[in-house]
């Protein structure tokens, strides 16, 4: 009795057995199935924790937990405060270059002006400005020249430009030369000047550069025409002249 007991609980397990296999076989994922989907789940998990290597390089731009994201190298090129402040220039600007700007300009209150008539060139004149002061001053661009109450202002001879600015230590001088008329008539509504006042520019063109000076002229006046012009300021007498 006992062993056709056993017999028959063993066949009966084996059925089991069988049911459940068929069972797998018909749902058609069975046991490699499920064991695929323990192994993509991990796989994904690992995969969202641990940072590409390009996402944890210093400077990189990447996300991952635990990285910062930013640009660069990650190095620290920023100069100190107080260093770039000394290099940049007051009144900001000039990409914190350096910039030197004239702080003294030459004019009536610290120089002195002499007007001279030449014979040789043919009716020319010389302006000679001397600096009486204490610091070094600087004759930028050319002289405004006004005689008596003229209207027009003589434009400068454009050949005459300077490859610098002239300066003068105190007690040097500075030249501008005038063409007071055409050598052969040509020029028109020909007067003689009684006074001459000689006006400075500043550091940029026709803005006022200070005090005017008034020049005395010969008892006879000056004579000029529709031909007046005048040179840049000049460091050298004869560069004033020879044009």
């Amino acid at each position: 009795m006992r062993t056709a007991r056993r017999v028959r609980l063993l066949a009966a397990t084996g059925a089991a057995v069988a049911a459940l296999a068929l069972t797998a076989c018909e749902n058609g994922t069975g046991a490699r199935d499920e064991g695929a989907s323990r192994s993509t789940t991990t796989a994904s998990t690992q995969t969202a924790a641990t940072p590409k290597p390009s996402e944890t390089a210093d400077g990189g731009t990447g996300t991952g937990a635990g990285t910062t994201t930013g640009t660069g190298t990650g190095k620290s090129t920023s100069a100190p405060v107080s260093d770039t402040a000394t290099k940049t220039p007051s009144g900001g600007g000039g990409g914190g270059k350096s910039t030197t700007v004239p702080t003294v300009l030459c004019n009536g209150s610290n120089s002195t002006v002499t007007v001279q008539p030449l014979s040789r060139p043919l009716n020319h004149m010389l302006i000679t400005v001397k600096n009486t002061g204490s610091r070094t001053c600087y004759l930028t661009y050319y002289p405004v020249l006004r005689f008596d109450e003229m209207q027009w202002v003589p434009q400068p001879a454009e050949e005459t430009h300077p490859q610098a600015v002239t300066t003068l230590a105190p007690g040097e001088s500075g030249y501008a030369g005038v063409l007071l008329s055409a050598a052969d008539g040509s020029g028109d509504g020909g007067t003689t000047g009684r006074k001459l006042v000689v006006a400075f520019q500043g550091m940029s063109p026709n803005s006022n550069g200070g005090a005017s000076a008034t020049s005395s002229l010969p008892a006879k006046g000056v004579y000029y025409d529709s031909s007046l012009r005048v040179t840049y300021w000049q460091q050298d007498r004869d560069d004033a002249l020879d044009w």
